[in-house]
């Protein structure tokens, strides 16, 4: 089974400064393999809790080189929760990626752990007979603090669900729960590890990505 690590994030960074640059990334340095994964990228400013920029994925099985590729510029630029990821915010952002695997069907909607499982639930609105769907990465509701029922009511929401949540809708569920391996990496890991294993530290435009960097560049 593959496991998320270091270079996948890598990755998925050479790929956004690389679409700034106009460029190609780097090869990546990490096997071929066929998983479901997810991208997030959360910003920090002056010492504050990351905030989530955008998170995109696939619930498929896919290469996972070229969906790193394709995912990281999709949760960046074009998460519709967000405006698009800007060059000057790329100092301020961690990445996270998340590789899917062991996915099973529950036999309800409170066969699973919070912390370990990550939830896909599909229902059918009684009221309008419209297919809803929606899911949330194990990290999800051990970070809100969520119980399994709130995380539950949560996702229902999610997939556009707006009316009366009961007991009985909830029984209904076809919940399927899964794991994930993640690694995370903020901006200033990545540029001294590029730095380190390349000898030059990333630059957008010609121009170093530091305190200023926005001010430092004509294009």
């Amino acid at each position: 089974m593959v496991s998320a690590n270091r270079e996948m994030v890598v990755y998925c960074f050479d790929t956004l400064v690389a679409h700034y640059n106009g460029e190609q990334p780097a090869p990546p340095a990490f096997e071929e393999g066929q998983h479901p994964l997810f991208v997030t990228w959360k910003k920090t400013t002056n010492g504050s809790e990351p905030r989530l920029r955008g998170c995109v994925g696939t619930l498929e099985a896919c290469q996972i080189i070229s969906g790193f590729r394709e995912y990281s510029l999709t949760s960046a630029l074009r998460d519709r929760r967000f405006p698009p990821i800007q060059a000057e915010e790329i100092q301020y952002l961690e990445c996270t990626v998340s590789v899917l695997s062991n996915y099973e069907a529950a036999l309800n909607h409170l066969d699973w752990e919070v912390g370990k499982h990550g939830l896909i639930i599909e229902f059918t609105d009684p009221d309008h007979n419209t297919r809803h769907r929606a899911t949330y990465l194990p990290s999800v509701p051990a970070r809100k603090g969520w119980t399994k029922i709130e995380t539950i009511d949560s996702l229902m929401r999610k997939a556009g669900y707006n009316s009366v949540i009961n007991e009985s809708l909830r029984k209904k569920l076809r919940v399927t729960r899964y794991q994930s391996t993640l690694y995370t990496m903020h901006y200033t890991d990545y540029a001294s590890y590029i730095n380190s294993i390349r000898g030059t530290a990333p630059t957008i435009y010609g121009s170093p990505i530091i305190d200023g960097f926005k001010t430092n560049f004509n294009h």
